[in-house]
């Protein structure tokens, strides 16, 4: 299998920038705290094809998982996550 040879999942910057806000918000993060977000895709049997993670990057750093992709994602969807921690 050729592993460089496989499509990203892309997204739209609106999406990005809406994700970002919606987890600042939800947070309550200081701005001056970066966030990254990365859309894996996953072709093994038991997992989502793409999941969209999101990461605090604080001390120490946090990490967060939605099984969709990142255009697919709404403020429910953030709401639910931060719920759960």
């Amino acid at each position: 299998m050729d592993l460089f040879s496989q499509s990203k999942p892309r997204s739209n910057p609106e999406a990005l920038q809406q994700l970002k806000t919606w987890v600042y918000d939800c947070l309550k993060l200081d701005p001056e705290v970066s966030l990254s977000v990365s859309q894996l895709q996953c072709r093994k049997p038991d997992c989502p094809p793409i999941e969209t993670v999101i990461t605090v990057l604080s001390q120490p750093a946090q990490h967060y998982k939605i099984h969709k992709a990142l255009d697919d994602i709404e403020l429910a969807d953030v709401i639910r996550l931060f719920q759960t921690k």
